[in-house]
């Protein structure tokens, strides 16, 4: 009689356990995946969706892009990255542009010619910029401090961007573009890198 009711309470045992350890490991993976993506997702890479025309024909409306956020932590930005950043106009929102300008330099843009002037070419070399999709009239020259970039939008007839509302504080860069997931035809690594 006693082997009985061991055996049977063998049986609900067995029968009980795969239920409760089912749901156990689905708590611990949906754990896990929080512990490892969460960080990920707010320290080193970012999904961002382009919106507007103001970085065409590198990029176009509905891009989906990840950003690297964590390089710039380890180096400084450089001249042609593109970047993801809160704009000082409105640091609710983001906006996507190129570096033109670098710390210490001084920026002079007259429609579309950028000129630098830097410790290396105190007489200043213009940038070669066949990124540039339109033109846009108008003059300006600043020199920036130690931790200030200056951006412009490829699409210069639309962007919004250093010329309109000055240089870019190193702490409003979320990171730079690392990779473009749509559309399917586009995907790549560094989308848009040029080199200096």
């Amino acid at each position: 009689m006693n082997e009985e009711i061991k055996e049977n309470h063998s049986q609900n045992i067995s029968h009980n356990t795969p239920e409760k350890s089912f749901f156990r490991e689905l708590l611990e993976i949906a754990l896990i995946v929080i512990i490892v993506l969460l960080p990920i997702r707010y320290f080193i890479a970012q999904p961002f969706i382009v919106v507007g025309t103001s970085m065409y024909p590198t990029f176009s409306n509905g891009d989906y892009l990840i950003i690297d956020e964590l390089s710039y932590r380890f180096e400084k930005p450089q001249r042609g990255d593109i970047i993801v950043f809160r704009p000082p106009v409105d640091l609710k929102e983001h906006y996507i542009k190129r570096i033109v300008g670098l710390p210490g330099e001084t920026v002079s843009v007259n429609g579309n010619t950028v000129t630098i002037k830097n410790a290396e070419h105190p007489n200043g070399f213009t940038l070669d910029e066949k990124y540039v999709s339109s033109e846009r009239d108008g003059v300006n020259q600043v020199t920036l401090g130690p931790d200030e970039y200056y951006v412009m939008g490829d699409n210069r007839s639309v962007s919004s961007d250093s010329r309109v509302w000055g240089p870019l504080k190193a702490s409003e860069i979320s990171g730079r573009v690392l990779v473009r997931l749509f559309p399917f035809q586009s995907i790549g690594v560094l989308p848009g890198k040029v080199s200096e």
